[in-house]
């Protein structure tokens, strides 16, 4: 086999939950031009629709489906839909996600639930009901969605909830590969850093001195595009990695490997405000005082 066919996702059929948007819907782009059909999952069905018919000047038959990954009723429902339709799943990707800043101290309990329950609850639920049926095909590649929070404390944001989710993430994805691999089922992760999406691009173009913050601690001195998540994303789930499992593939410019001291970061000072977690500049100007929803 050609190094160039190991690459090749021809006929497979790839699930994307959170698909309908960023980094979901580049992983989906790229699957679908190595040659997969692609089913996009997603709790927003039009945007899905949209997704998934952009997706069809590659060749690719496409699929959108509802679902709420906190619902294991709902998961299963999924999984049921899109198998009647294309009889197997081949490839998971699991980027439905969700995070938020706020300072332990004053978590509420619902915002704790609520991202343990989308983030770690949601990637288990879609892993055991499409692993169920990867098992009975004896092959099958999940991917799930870590972050560089899963090895790293952020600087200056306080979220706690978002980095034990990811965490526990990357957890499962060892424990279901090694559970999974005697039946030639392969779980790997892609733990991303700072990716300028549109939601991170928007935020930026208000608080431009939040970018300077976080790309100083990049050696590569920039954001992530999202775009480059369709390279590990396709590695992953091809034949390229026929003998990967269990892995995490950091993509974060060098943010994890090599963290020091910046100007930037050290020009922001964090405090509480009747329990709201503000962003200040030493010189007294408000940078930032909003939850952040990714």
């Amino acid at each position: 086999m050609s190094s160039q066919s190991l690459f090749s996702l021809k006929d497979e059929v790839a699930v994307v939950t959170g698909g309908a948007q960023g980094l979901g819907e580049q992983m989906a782009i790229g699957l679908a031009e190595a040659g997969a059909h692609v089913v996009i999952a997603d709790l927003n069905l039009d945007s899905a629709k949209k997704v998934a018919q952009s997706l069809e000047k590659y060749g690719a038959k496409t699929m959108a489906v509802h679902v709420d990954v906190t619902q294991k009723p709902l998961v299963e429902n999924m999984v049921d839909e899109i198998v009647k339709k294309f009889q197997k799943i081949d490839i998971l990707v699991t980027s439905a996600g969700v995070g938020q800043w706020v300072p332990a101290v004053d978590m509420p309990e619902s915002d704790w639930k609520r991202v343990m329950d989308i983030n770690l609850n949601g990637t288990f639920f879609c892993c055991q009901s499409v692993g169920k049926k990867m098992i009975e095909k004896k092959k099958g590649s999940i991917v799930t969605i870590s972050s560089m929070s899963c090895l790293i404390v952020n600087t200056p944001q306080c979220q706690s909830h978002y980095n034990t989710s990811k965490g526990g993430v990357i957890m499962l994805t060892k424990s279901l590969a090694s559970e999974w691999a005697p039946y030639g089922v392969r779980v790997n992760s892609i733990a991303p850093g700072y990716m300028k999406t549109q939601l991170v691009a928007d935020l930026l173009l208000e608080y431009p001195e939040y970018a300077e913050a976080w790309t100083k601690l990049v050696p590569f001195g920039r954001f992530g595009k999202p775009e480059e998540m369709k390279g590990p994303c396709v590695f992953l789930a091809s034949n390229a990695s026929s003998f990967v499992t269990g892995s995490v593939v950091v993509m974060d410019g060098g943010y994890t490997c090599l963290l020091y001291t910046s100007d930037a970061a050290d020009d922001l000072l964090c405090v509480d405000l009747g329990g709201r977690r503000i962003l200040k500049k030493k010189n007294n100007n408000i940078l930032l005082s909003k939850a952040l929803y990714v």
